[in-house]
């Protein structure tokens, strides 16, 4: 089992990485757990939820990880079982603020009393909390990258501008997948009193709410400024590719009547103009270049080039 506690006054921390049968088997031996919430608790794939009974709460809700083999921001679930005297939190152990804060409880009798001392509403608080902050550090990541492409847009490698602001446009969207259904769940907690959760809390718990709505303004703000920068390096692209086909349309143009002067010279016709003479050939390429020059002239006074 992967099961580790941490006991403080009247206040039991459950932590659970990788939840197994085994770790299932013992919730339903000392908690009196709905099956149907046990069963949600090996599957990654729930959505955010709570469901409420008599004597706990189960809450599912989901954060955000960034995966750097994949580039990309993933959610990841926790589920949380809270009631009087007891909180237990099930994840897969990728989520390092969670992590950190049981680590500190176990370890540090101070961070111990701080986050455990007044209950389970108070610890879910502290979760949460911490939570919110390593929302922001990762949206703050996003604004760097988006920072680095306004920069950059005008450089000669769109190829890459072009990547970035899809990767980028990608992790918006599993931000805000991830963000916005935990409003609601957060929300369900401010307005609702319970009796294994203080009445006071419900500031705490406000606070968490608008740290979220925060985060979702922000990340709406990044879709629209993405929205822009894709338009831009569209244009861009648009601008330069129109510039290619420019030239080698010029270059088609200029070709054509050197291609209709080779053609008729090379009927090898008596009556040719100075066919006959030893300077022929000087005579006719001297003629061409006469051409090309005057369509160079002509396209660089309408500003073709």
């Amino acid at each position: 089992m992967s099961i580790t506690a941490i006991t403080h006054q009247r206040l039991t921390w459950v932590n659970i990485v990788n939840p197994t049968q085994e770790d299932v088997a013992y919730l339903r031996k000392h908690y009196n757990f709905h099956p149907l919430d046990l069963e949600d608790v090996l599957s990654q794939n729930e959505r955010p939820k709570i469901d409420e009974y008599d004597d706990y709460l189960f809450i599912v809700m989901h954060f955000p990880v960034f995966d750097p083999q994949r580039q990309l921001t993933r959610s990841c679930e926790v589920d949380f079982f809270i009631g009087a005297g007891y909180l237990i939190t099930i994840h897969d152990g990728q989520l390092k603020p969670l992590n950190r804060l049981f680590e500190a409880c176990h370890d540090d009798g101070v961070a111990r009393a701080k986050h455990m001392g007044r209950g389970a509403g108070r610890l879910l608080y502290s979760i949460l909390d911490s939570m919110v902050d390593y929302n922001f550090a990762i949206l703050r990541k996003v604004d760097a990258k988006i920072k680095a492409i306004e920069e950059n847009m005008f450089t000669e490698d769109m190829r890459t501008i072009v990547q970035s602001i899809s990767l980028i446009r990608r992790d918006i969207i599993a931000l805000r997948r991830v963000v916005k259904p935990q409003i609601a769940i957060v929300s369900n907690l401010e307005r609702k009193d319970r009796p294994f959760i203080q009445e006071e809390l419900d500031v705490y718990f406000g606070d968490i709410v608008d740290g979220f709505s925060r985060a979702w303004d922000i990340l709406e703000d990044y879709r629209e400024v993405i929205e822009g920068l894709s338009a831009t390096s569209d244009s861009v692209t648009s601008y330069r590719i129109n510039d290619v086909i420019r030239v080698l349309t010029v270059i088609s143009v200029i070709m054509l009547p050197l291609t209709v002067i080779t053609g008729v010279y090379g009927m090898n016709l008596e009556w040719l103009p100075a066919a006959d003479t030893i300077y022929g050939f000087f005579i006719v390429v001297g003629f061409m270049v006469l051409v090309a020059g005057g369509m160079l002239l002509y396209f660089r006074l309408r500003g073709f080039i």
